[in-house]
Parts: C-alpha cells; structure tokens; sequence
C-alpha cells in the first residue's frame, strides 16, 4: 500500500518508540507520587515539557500536556470563553476543525456570544473580517495555521494584530497541528497566545498533544480532578506519550529541510502526471499558500467514494475530507464555506504526503491515481 494520508496520521517515526518503552516497563510509575518510581516518571515529564517548550520558543510552565489535538482545541475555545465570572465570547473562522467548531457551539449553548467568520474561495481568512467580528466581550479567537483538508496556510499573525488592534485583552489560539511537521511554528512567530499541537500527525504517538498558553491567559479547565497541570488539565499523565512526543518533535524539526524539498518534489511530479491524464483537474488550494505535503483535487465526473474504492483496489490510501469525516454522507464544511457546489465537493480528494516520502513516490502515486481511474469516465 502506498499510503498518503498522513494528514490523518503518520508511523511513528524511528527511535519514537525506543525511548516510550521504558515508561511501559520500568517507569511506569505515577508522575504525581512522591516514591523514587514517581520520581523518575516525574522528571521523565518535566524534560519532555522543557524540550517542547525549547521548540516553540515558550516556557516550560506554559505548556499543558493533552490527550490530543482535539482535547487542545477544546480547553483553548471553551477554557477560554468560561474563564472567570463571564461568557466571554468566541470568533472563529469556517473552516476549522470541528474540534474548535463544536466547542464554540457547546459554549453558545450556555450563553457566549459566538461569531463564525467567513472565507474567500481559497479558504483564506481576511484580517479586516477578524477585526470586525471581535468586540469588547471577546475573549479568544481561533485560526488554524493551515487547513487540514486542503492545506491551505493562512496568515496567522497578521489575523492576531487584526484581533488585537480590536480588543487588545483578546487571546488568539492557532490549531498547528497540519502544520508543524513541515513548516516553522513558534509562538513568537505566529504572534499567538495558545497553540494546540497533536504528535501522530508528524511521526510520535496517538493519544497525545499539548496546548501552549501564554503565561497570564486565563483558562477555566474542561477536565476536573486532581488539578494536575497547574490546575488547567486533570488527570494522570500520559509520561510515556509526553517523552514521545517531545522526541518526535525534535526530529521533526531536525528534518524540515529535507522533508520540505523531498516532499515538493515528490508532490510536484505527481500532479503533473496526473494533470496529464486529467486535464480539467482543480487543484483547491492556491499555490503560494499551502502546505507542500497537501494535495487536495477535484476531478470532474468521479464521485470521491468510488474513487477512493478503487484507489484501496490498486494499493493507495488516500481520503475524501479530513478523517473526522472520512465515511460521512454531509459534504465538507470547509469546502462549503470556499463556496464549492455539493455535488463538486463530492468530487473532491486529498492526498497527503509524509515523513517517509521518497521522492519517486510522487510518479508511483500518480500511476496507480491513473490505473485507478483509468477508463472511468
């Protein structure tokens, strides 16, 4: 199978592994105990924390270990809407993740104002329309650095000035996690106050991720217990899958460069093979903003499930939207929010290259796209 989903999620990458076995066997104790097992689990964490930190430019008390990105996204929206006394309110763009979708919902539920902010064709979100959804009663505003369906990069610190500049007390929070494995995500960088990361999107461990929160940003935790993370996130710490993720972080960051021109190269050629078979082939991204490992098309007169059937027949595994809805019956809501008809949405694929491309897995990619497809329209 040449697979290419890894917007979905990517192997482990060598070594990840390695260094997470121990705290299965011999550390496996409670990080929060205070007997030498503990400890060891214990400074196992705080390394983990302190070598993520290094990676966003933050500090390590600001980083706040998760189950995943979904669980990042949801104590960035709701954390910061139910903070304190108030309802503070929540703008965010249309083609967010459901993640951040649905908690806006879930707190417009118990009385936060929500805006839901629009998008051009490209699914590029524009600064002035940030600025005129945020208000007084504000209290974050969330866009994701790059889509995950069609990879398309939007312009994150320009929206976080558009934010400011209309509620200087606003927190904007960024979802990275499509991004971080092939471009450079820093705090400072992206000029945001929360960053939410997931580690089996850029080669560590399921069932893991973080939420950077700027020091001073107050977050009203969405799970209760034993006030672990400084009270922002309760429950026993995931050691094995925090040292994980730390590790896969620096070797993801180690290996942009490369994995950067691999992958364009890789990617490059498939579309233009396939763009010899397909003429009328609608790339849906625009090419100086969007990911180098994304390629999300439309090709006229093929259904996507029918596609993607025929693609598993011939050894490709490739998807229709972003995972969450892989299967679904509703059509995208990123792509209703570009303004695609239904029936064109259905049309539409993404493939999506990883850490473990090889360059000439782009012209393999496409012949199997043709073999595929070939005679069925």
């Amino acid at each position: 199978m040449l697979y290419l989903d890894h917007a979905a999620t990517t192997p482990m990458r060598p070594g990840v592994w390695e260094v997470m076995e121990p705290f299965a066997w011999n550390s496996f104790g409670n990080s929060s105990g205070s007997h030498g097992t503990a400890r060891r689990a214990k400074n196992a964490l705080e390394e983990a924390r302190e070598r993520a930190a290094e990676l966003l430019g933050a500090r390590p008390h600001e980083i706040v270990f998760t189950s995943g990105g979904t669980e990042a996204d949801n104590l960035a929206v709701a954390g910061a809407a139910l903070a304190g006394d108030g309802r503070g309110g929540v703008v965010a763009s249309a083609v967010e993740h459901e993640a951040i979708l649905e908690s806006a919902r879930f707190v417009e539920r118990l009385g936060c104002p929500v805006t839901i902010v629009g998008v051009d064709q490209w699914g590029l979100v524009d600064p002035d329309a940030i600025s005129a959804a945020v208000d007084g009663r504000t209290a974050v505003v969330s866009v994701m650095t790059a889509n995950n369906e069609t990879g398309v990069i939007e312009p994150i610190a320009k929206l976080a000035d558009a934010a400011r500049a209309a509620n200087p007390a606003v927190a904007v929070h960024t979802d990275a996690v499509q991004a971080f494995i092939s471009e450079e995500v820093t705090v400072d960088l992206l000029r945001v106050d929360m960053l939410s990361l997931a580690a089996h999107k850029f080669g560590g461990p399921r069932g893991v991720g973080l939420l950077y929160v700027r020091d001073g940003v107050r977050l009203e935790p969405v799970l209760h217990g034993g006030g672990q993370e400084l009270g922002r996130r309760s429950g026993t710490h995931n050691v094995m899958g925090a040292v994980g993720m730390a590790t896969a972080m620096e070797a993801t960051v180690a290996d942009r460069v490369r994995f950067r021109e691999t992958v364009a190269n890789a990617r490059e050629d498939f579309e233009a093979r396939i763009k010899e078979t397909f003429a009328d082939i609608q790339i849906n991204a625009p090419r100086d903003a969007r990911l180098v490992q994304h390629t999300h098309v439309r090709i006229p007169d093929v259904r996507n499930e029918t596609a993607l059937v025929k693609f598993d027949q011939v050894g490709i595994a490739a998807s229709a939207a972003s995972a969450c809805q892989s299967g679904a019956a509703t059509v995208s809501h990123v792509l209703t929010a570009m303004g695609m008809p239904p029936d064109h949405a259905r049309q539409c694929l993404r493939f999506s290259f990883g850490w473990p491309t090889e360059v000439e897995d782009g012209a393999s990619a496409a012949a199997l796209v043709v073999k595929a497809l070939e005679g069925f329209r």
